[in-house]
């Protein structure tokens, strides 16, 4: 099993910005959680960060994986063609974000990328991934 972690734009500044939405912990100490998290659960992880729209689709679609999550920053409000290629993989998707983009700004309440994902994390900071990464062991291992 092969799960493709994907961060979009700005994200590799987590740590550094905005740390009252969106926490102190940096993307490499994200991806430490998801590692030793996938080890355990004895799964393989893929993990990629772009600030480009077409460098994120194109690693969505060169993927091999079995499902994606996927935090793709602001992308999430008008990246139409990432939603179009995440469609097309016809894999199981689940969205996270650190912040609650429910209780933000009314732009950011807009998700283009929630109608192909079967759900979505917001709220719990780093936390989400690790959540994300439970639930998409159970949901592939149930095969749904």
């Amino acid at each position: 099993m092969k799960i493709l972690v994907i961060n979009g734009p700005n994200l590799n500044q987590l740590g550094q910005r905005d740390n009252e939405i969106y926490g102190y912990v940096t993307l490499d100490e994200i991806n430490a959680k998801l590692k030793d998290k996938a080890k355990a659960l004895g799964v393989d992880i893929e993990l990629f960060q772009s600030n480009s729209e077409g460098a994120i689709i194109d690693c969505v679609q060169s993927s091999k994986s079995d499902g994606i999550i996927i935090n793709p920053g602001a992308l999430t409000h008008y990246g139409l063609s990432l939603m179009d290629a995440l469609a097309d993989m016809n894999l199981p998707i689940i969205e996270v974000h650190l912040s609650n983009i429910y209780a933000r700004e009314e732009w950011r309440k807009k998700s283009v990328i929630a109608p192909v994902a079967i759900g979505q994390i917001v709220g719990f900071g780093y936390r989400g991934y690790t959540s994300a990464l439970d639930l998409m062991v159970d949901i592939l291992s149930e095969g749904i």
